[in-house]
C-alpha cells in the first residue's frame, strides 16, 4: 500500500487497516477467513488457501487465509471510500447495540427475529452461532416475528447479543474445525454453548430436549420451554 498502517478499524464482522497515506484496506473474513501472522524466516502453521501475503519491513508476514472463499480484501483511496462503498450499508455495530438501536433496525418487520439478527444491515456483527446464543439468554423463540416483540423484550435482545459476543471475544472465538486466531490459537467458547450445535440434547437449563429448524437458510437450535416469544 505504499505506507505505513496506522489505525485497525472495525464495523461488525468487517475490519480496516488505515495507513498514513490516508488508505484502507477492507478485509471480509466471510465465514472461513482467517489473517496470521507469521514472525521472520519462520513457516505459516497451514500454507493451503493462502490468497494474500504481506510481508512487513521487520521480515515478518500477514497472511490471508479463506478456504471457502466466502470472504474478500479490498483497498480503498480513502477511509470515507470505504465507508461510502461498504460501511453506509450496514447495520450498527452488535457491541454497540442498544434497544432503541434494536428497535429502530427491526422495525415492523414480520420476518423471524433470528433471520434478522443475521441481517447485516439490521444489525452488523451477528452470526449463526451468536444469534442461536443470544436469543437463548434472552428467552425468545427464534422464529417469533420481529414486530411483535415487546419493548422490554427488544431491550433483553440487545443485552444479550452484547453479552455473548464480549463473552466470545473474551474466549477468542468459536473453534469448530480449524479456526485460530491471528496468533494461531484456538478458541474455546464452543465449550460453553448453550443451545448453537446441540439440537436433540437436554438444555443446560430445563432439560428439556433442544430442537433443531432451519430459519433464513440457517440451521437453528433453541428451548422450546425456556424460549418462548
Amino acid at each position: 500500500m505504499g505506507g505505513t498502517a496506522t489505525d485497525i478499524l472495525r464495523r461488525g464482522k468487517q475490519m480496516a487497516v488505515v495507513f498514513d497515506n490516508g488508505r484502507a484496506v477492507h478485509l471480509h473474513l466471510g465465514m472461513s477467513g482467517q489473517v496470521f501472522v507469521v514472525a521472520p524466516s519462520a513457516a505459516p502453521a497451514r500454507t493451503d488457501h493462502v490468497h494474500i501475503r504481506w510481508t512487513l519491513d521487520d521480515g515478518s508476514a500477514v497472511l490471508f487465509r479463506d478456504p471457502r472463499r466466502f470472504g474478500g480484501v479490498w483497498a480503498f483511496a480513502t477511509v470515507e471510500e470505504l465507508q461510502r462503498e461498504r460501511w453506509d450499508a450496514l447495520g450498527p455495530d452488535a457491541l454497540k447495540i442498544g434497544a432503541a438501536g434494536l428497535r429502530e433496525g427491526l422495525g415492523r418487520s414480520g420476518r423471524a427475529i433470528k433471520a434478522c439478527l443475521l441481517d447485516q444491515a439490521v444489525l452488523a456483527g451477528v452470526g449463526n452461532i451468536y444469534a442461536d446464543e443470544a436469543l437463548f439468554v434472552a428467552g425468545i423463540a427464534p422464529h417469533a416475528r420481529a414486530r411483535d416483540l415487546s419493548p422490554e423484550q427488544t431491550g433483553r435482545l440487545a443485552r444479550a447479543v452484547r453479552s455473548v459476543l464480549r463473552a466470545g471475544v473474551k474466549a477468542r472465538g468459536s473453534t469448530l474445525r480449524d479456526f485460530v486466531d491471528a496468533d494461531h490459537r484456538e478458541g474455546s467458547q464452543q465449550s460453553r454453548f448453550r443451545v448453537y450445535g446441540r439440537a436433540g440434547q437436554p438444555c443446560r437449563v430445563c432439560g428439556t430436549t433442544l430442537l433443531g429448524s432451519v430459519i433464513g437458510q440457517r440451521s437453528t437450535t433453541h428451548c422450546p420451554v425456556c424460549q418462548t416469544l
